[in-house]
């Protein structure tokens, strides 16, 4: 029974995206500029909307939040992801795999609830406008967030503990460019159904419940502003029909790789690229560039960082330091 209990494994090897060495030369430069781009458009965000006070609202707090995600999100592997590119040994230890399950389920599952808090911020703003303000307090804004936490974190552990038990004793290659549980699962010592099956039903369960409220409150907004003019309808769809974009993104791959029957799929890995680099890469440009709000606060900070100041707005230690 120890034996069983025992993992022999202390190390899992990645295969990548690609073999070619012209291709991951193209992808080390390709992947490196977009994680760049990602970080810093989601700080640009996060910036702006905790320094204007203009975007103190709970669409902006929100917003704000669901930057930080995608920080992260696209922090758990992508860097391992670029730095592997160019090495020969694509490696990673058993506990640097199990992190990787961790937090790529944290993050997901956090994401996924962040989303449907602001698609009820949005049904609220539009078919409730005179009590958005108490509806949307500060302190339902806050309880929001710490639930999508709270579900991204129930969500994690309970999918490692359906993992973390599973022996592995021989093959240790894993077709991905990170710690992906579909594949680690295959991996195991012995007949892993039931604990497929578990993994299935519980990220089932998490996707599917969260793409039904997003759509669902999609639908009710559209129905809603159907009824008061059409160019409210137009100016909604505008929008929304940007956000659903996201949404598809983002919840596609998730339901293909984790809720349909326990089959990996060699555009699995593809797949995963889209939920990990190239969602959060999207969200700036949806939920920022299309906002004239955000746009004018983005300015605003950039001008007052990047323009030449005045001695009088220099502080006064710095500015006798110059004499």
């Amino acid at each position: 029974m120890d034996k069983v209990n025992s993992s022999m494994v202390s190390e899992f090897v990645l295969l990548g995206l690609s073999s070619s060495q012209e291709l991951q030369l193209f992808f080390f430069v390709f992947f490196s500029v977009l994680y760049v781009i990602i970080v810093l458009g989601n700080l640009l965000i996060i910036i702006t909307v905790t320094s204007d006070n203009s975007l103190h609202s709970p669409m902006y707090f929100l917003l704000g939040n669901l930057s930080f995600v995608d920080i992260c999100q696209a922090s758990f592997a992508t860097p391992k992801m670029i730095v592997d590119f160019l090495s020969e040994h694509k490696t990673i230890s058993f506990n640097g795999c199990i992190a990787q399950i961790f937090f790529i389920h944290l993050f997901t599952g956090g994401e996924m609830v962040l989303l449907v808090s602001m698609a009820y911020d949005r049904y609220v703003a539009i078919c409730k406008p005179l009590h958005y303000v108490v509806i949307m307090s500060q302190r339902t804004c806050t309880v929001l967030v710490i639930v999508s936490w709270a579900v991204g974190l129930v969500h994690t552990l309970s999918q490692l503990s359906f993992t973390v038990t599973l022996p592995f004793c021989g093959p240790n290659v894993v077709d991905s460019f990170f710690c992906d549980l579909p594949r680690v699962t295959k991996l195991a010592c012995l007949d892993s159904y039931i604990i497929e099956i578990l993994i299935v039903v519980n990220s089932g369960i998490l996707s599917v419940s969260t793409f039904s409220l997003l759509v669902g409150s999609y639908i009710i907004i559209l129905v809603t502003v159907w009824f008061k003019s059409s160019a409210a309808m137009a100016k909604a769809f505008s929008t929304l029909a940007a956000h659903i974009t996201v949404v598809i993104l983002f919840f596609g791959p998730c339901i293909f790789i984790y809720v349909w029957p326990f089959t990996t799929y060699p555009v699995d890995k593809l797949l995963a690229i889209f939920y990990t680099v190239f969602t959060p890469i999207l969200n700036p440009i949806i939920y920022t560039l299309r906002n004239r709000d955000m746009k004018a606060a983005m300015r605003n900070i950039m001008t007052y960082y990047l323009r030449p100041k005045k001695i009088s707005e220099i502080p006064l230690a710095v500015r006798s330091s110059l004499y």
